[in-house]
């Protein structure tokens, strides 16, 4: 007989609770406004922004990848988020931005560079849905359903040559485009990982959430999640991914070395130097919880930090 034993963070998708059973209006209703607010919020894209990958959605789950907690409804995640290059709000406007036409360029350290429009690169790569923790460094955390592919099938695509060390990740820039980007922050947002944290099973590059396309105040039309970091790390709305032999500089650490690492691991051991990270508020129900290490990927990422006892691995 064979016998499944799953990891201590899974359960079964069969109990992975339906987003219409788990709709919780207690859930942050004061930092996230009045129901009726909800209704057509304009980070969701209009008709007029014409996706021609939106019949891949919903895409299948994988059974790997599942939780110990409820999918956060999708009207929290579009009311609660970071997104500077529109606001230092939560609750933001990000319907100005354009996602298509769109283009990512695959270059630096690799046999040939490229340039791939958006939805070739879907349908090459292909979509699946996995359902993941999220952990802002702020303390508070969501539970996704995201859409996309695994980043280690994109970096086969863009075949790097083996002097690369790190990967790193460029969004868009256009000041037109996205007010914030007006402001003195060191734009544009750069983020990076090293080359085994990129191909480890767990770092996804996402497309859409909830079983569509993303919303353009969730980093549409792509974006990075890696779920093990906290979550400045998943860089939204990409424009350029890079192979290189150098630890790139991230946004955060030029704009707070002080504050944000490079490596940013989820760790309740380890304060931000102005809070605890050791409880977190869970969007759903407003509840604290306690943070795991690893944010509970620790079976599946430890391994990569070993012998790195003198790095700054979480801040």
């Amino acid at each position: 007989m064979h016998v499944i034993r799953r990891k201590a963070w899974e359960i079964p998708a069969s109990l992975t609770t339906p987003e219409a059973a788990f709709v919780d209006r207690r859930a942050f209703l004061a930092g996230l406004g009045a129901a009726g607010a909800y209704v057509a919020w304009p980070g969701r894209a209009r008709a007029d922004d014409a996706d021609p990958s939106a019949g891949l959605y919903p895409a299948q789950r994988n059974p790997a990848y599942t939780l110990d907690r409820d999918v956060t409804p999708e009207k929290y995640n579009l009311n609660y988020n970071n997104f500077y290059e529109y606001s230092t709000n939560k609750r933001l406007d990000a319907s100005a931005l354009k996602t298509r036409p769109w283009t990512v360029k695959l270059d630096g350290l690799v046999e040939k560079e490229q340039t791939v429009d958006i939805d070739a690169l879907i349908k090459t790569m292909g979509l699946e849905e996995r359902l993941y923790r999220h952990r802002c460094v702020e303390a508070w955390s969501m539970a996704i359903p995201w859409t996309g592919f695994p980043l280690k099938k994109l970096i086969e695509f863009a075949k790097p040559l083996s002097s690369a060390s790190y990967v790193r990740f460029e969004t868009f820039l256009d000041k037109k485009m996205a007010p914030g980007q007006r402001s003195f922050l060191p734009w544009p947002y750069v983020e990076g990982l090293t080359m085994a944290e990129a191909i480890n099973d767990l770092a996804f590059i996402a497309t859409g959430a909830y079983g569509k396309p993303l919303a353009k105040v969730q980093g549409a039309p792509i974006r990075l999640a890696t779920p093990w970091k906290y979550g400045f790390k998943s860089a939204k709305s990409i424009v350029k991914i890079s192979f290189v032999d150098k630890r790139p500089e991230t946004f955060w650490e030029a704009l707070g070395p002080d504050e944000y690492g490079f490596w940013a691991n989820v760790n309740p051991a380890v304060p931000h130097p102005r809070w605890s990270q050791a409880q977190e508020t869970f969007l759903n129900d407003g509840q604290m919880r306690p943070t795991l290490i690893f944010n509970g990927y620790a079976e599946q990422v430890a391994s990569l930090y070993k012998g790195l006892d003198k790095e700054p691995l979480y801040m």
